[in-house]
């Protein structure tokens, strides 16, 4: 790896560890990032969930206060992420690399236009009630989505958290950003025994985003949340162009 491509990665993983804990969809940033050093779509996207756990954790630890009191809930909404994210990274290693390479970009287009459209989801879920059960189930997809590629990920699990009366936008990040640690590590599992991460950027990425989670986190949530959007949107709109160009 070259200098320059050592600071797009760093750079893009602070930034990312920092929207993922404040909104979700920090993968919009550092896939493209990872696409651009010259890893393939699938390469890229096994690198990508393996380096943005440390972020998660540190997101999650930025809202420990919102997580107190919540183990249960947490521990069954987690095996329900794990099991999808498992199914989800599996049908990324078994189905052929030409067919990730093409639906992804269509699935990055619908992630930037579900955070363009966050705040319109949270508030008409925000009111709602939804049972436990089709709770875990709809977390579940949620992990299979987020097994397979996890650019939005963290808004759908916004969505779904917020459907429970009494979940708050900040109790509901806090659960997000658990549930995306235990998507993402569970399909780097998945990805690291079939020999697709690169470890050089996963690395990287891990020790960024970990401190954007921390220090950019804290920063990111007193922003305008339209000022986030709109970054994470522009740079989904390149990843998409990317990923075309590449097919």
């Amino acid at each position: 790896m070259t200098g320059p491509e050592l600071i797009l990665l760093a750079v893009s993983g602070i930034f990312a560890g920092a929207i993922n804990a404040a909104v979700g969809s920090g993968t919009l940033i550092t896939y493209p990032a990872l696409l651009s050093i010259g890893l393939s779509p699938v390469t890229a996207n096994a690198t990508n969930s393996l380096g943005i756990v440390p972020g998660a954790i540190s997101g999650a630890w930025s809202y420990r206060q919102e997580l107190v009191g919540r183990r249960k809930e947490l521990l069954r909404w987690s095996v329900a992420t794990a099991v999808g994210a498992v199914v989800g990274a599996g049908l990324v290693v078994i189905l052929p690399a030409k067919v990730f390479a093409f639906v992804v970009p269509w699935l990055m287009v619908s992630a930037c236009l579900v955070v363009a459209v966050q705040p319109l989801i949270v508030k008409s879920l925000e009111r709602r009630r939804t049972s436990q059960g089709a709770t875990r189930v709809a977390i579940g997809a949620v992990g299979l989505y987020g097994g397979y590629f996890g650019a939005g990920q963290g808004i759908a699990s916004l969505a779904v958290l917020m459907s429970f009366a009494g979940n708050t936008i900040h109790r509901a990040n806090a659960a997000k950003n658990v549930l995306a640690a235990v998507t993402n590590g569970t399909a780097a599992g998945v990805f690291l025994l079939a020999g697709q991460v690169v470890w050089i950027p996963a690395l990287i990425l891990g020790v960024t985003t970990l401190v954007g989670g921390f220090g950019g986190g804290g920063i990111a949530k007193r922003l305008p949340s339209a000022w986030l959007r709109g970054l994470v949107i522009l740079i989904g709109s390149y990843a998409v162009y990317v990923s075309i160009r590449g097919l």
